[in-house]
């Protein structure tokens, strides 16, 4: 199996920045596309950005774009979320997502694989 390990969130102001990191273990070599996705209190997770492992393919949510980029690292098995110009509305807590599937998709419980979650504050 996968396991991913989030870390990097935080409380930041608004306008700032934060970059979360996924480390991913285990049978890694499975893995098609890395996510992010996020839940806020009495919300649905929702899709934020996508990665294709090998071609590095990338995907965004319409109200993340131009403000947050995914990335990976292939050789240390590594994927980030760089998150600027951060609004209120981003407070969440964000979870790295893996999957084998061949189909990168926004639905939340078409992902395999999840970490435990990190959460981002963001002040006002």
């Amino acid at each position: 199996q996968v396991q991913l390990v989030e870390s990097g969130g935080g409380l930041v102001q608004a306008g700032g920045s934060l970059r979360l990191s996924c480390a991913a273990s285990g049978r890694t070599f499975i893995i098609y596309a890395m996510g992010w996705f996020r839940q806020a209190p009495g919300k649905e997770r929702e899709f934020v950005a996508a990665i294709s492992w090998s071609g590095g393919s990338t995907y965004y949510a319409d109200s993340v774009t131009g403000r947050f980029t995914i990335s990976r690292d292939k050789a240390k098995n590594l994927v980030y979320l760089q998150m600027n110009s951060l609004k209120p509305e981003d407070a969440a807590v964000y979870y790295c997502a893996a999957d084998r599937g061949q189909i990168i998709t926004a639905q939340a419980t078409r992902w395999g694989y999840w970490g435990q979650g990190a959460p981002v504050t963001v002040s006002s």
